[in-house]
């Protein structure tokens, strides 16, 4: 695809002006393409979204359903960046390529080095307001993971792939997250919300002291304490495997003073329920072996993904104790 046409047709489509800079990948976007796009009549983001998550049945589906939950969002003044609406659609396509369009906000994520108790605070309280909007009391619909590392294991071994020295010698760990999880799961609060799914730090921008939350394409109802839960976790260095147990209290403590959800819950089930990151590793290991991706730099991307999330496992196992002691310390304050 020649980048600066393709533009062109997205400007001339949408009415977005003449093109006065060539379009410029930003970083970050795991998943899909961020694209700064300049034009005699504004500043924007393109958004294009991966091809391959695309041909999935259920992707428009789950995609139409985020952006009724983000107008949910929008009339609750919850900061945050919405697609910008083309001819009363949200998502755009040109040639086979979903994309949408956001204005240009100038804000940058923030590494976790960075991230002070202030932060912690704004984002616990936004995480409320989230889930506040369409609190339900209801039980939790606890779906089983069923998924097969061992087999993506013995793939990578036989193309020598560096993603079997990643993982051979962590299937254990891996496979107790998996069954400790399904029995878990059940045990959960019953509670349901409208969740954002991936709030964590490199889905806010800050410009001083103000933020934008971004990549709404995931919302949608699930548990909100479980949501909790592992943005303390994540807005604490967990991401670092390195967590300030003091960023994490503020996070949980905010969080609560802005609830009226009950502190006193089974939290060793909520432990072992987070284990969302398992489907992120399963999604990275097709990446890394070029299942369901073409493009080297898609596989690069996947391979150094899996590193971190192996990563993230094998601390989190460790990490057990510490944190949930420090949540018995919060409840019984």
């Amino acid at each position: 695809m020649d980048t600066n046409i393709f533009f062109n047709k997205i400007a001339e489509k949408l009415h977005l002006g003449n093109l006065v800079e060539d379009p410029k990948k930003v970083t970050g976007g795991l998943t899909h393409k961020m694209i700064r796009t300049v034009t005699d009549k504004g500043e924007y983001i393109v958004k294009l979204l991966n091809p391959n998550i695309m041909k999935r049945p259920t992707a428009i589906d789950n995609f139409a359903k985020a952006e009724k939950y983000e107008e949910a969002l929008r009339k609750n003044n919850i900061k945050a960046i919405y697609p910008l609406v083309f001819s009363g659609t949200k998502m755009q396509e040109i040639e086979g390529q979903y994309f949408y369009v956001y204005n240009w906000y100038s804000g940058r994520s923030l590494k976790s080095d960075e991230i002070t108790n202030h932060h912690c605070q704004e984002m616990g309280k936004a995480l409320a307001k989230i889930h506040n909007i369409d609190l339900v009391n209801t039980e939790y619909p606890s779906k089983e993971k069923v998924i097969d590392f061992k087999h993506y294991i013995d793939i990578s071994k036989v193309e020598k792939s560096p993603i079997y020295e990643l993982l051979y010698d962590k299937l254990e760990i891996i496979t107790e997250s998996i069954n400790k999880g399904n029995a878990a799961v059940k045990h959960l609060p019953n509670y349901l919300s409208i969740c954002h799914n991936d709030m964590d730090p490199k889905n806010v921008l800050w410009l001083d002291d103000d933020y934008r939350i971004i990549d709404l394409e995931c919302l949608g109802y699930s548990n909100p304490y479980l949501e909790l839960y592992e943005l303390a976790l994540c807005w604490s260095g967990y991401e670092k495997c390195d967590i300030n147990f003091d960023l994490f209290k503020t996070f949980f403590e905010t969080y609560f003073d802005n609830t009226k959800l009950e502190k006193n819950v089974d939290w060793e089930s909520i432990y072992y329920s987070n284990n969302g990151r398992l489907e992120w590793l399963e999604f990275n290991i097709k990446r890394s072996l070029m299942i369901e991706c073409d493009t080297k730099e898609e596989q690069e991307i996947g391979l150094n993904e899996v590193k971190e999330t192996v990563d993230h496992f094998v601390y989190y196992d460790k990490a057990r104790d510490k944190i949930l002691c420090t949540i018995r310390e919060l409840i019984n304050q």
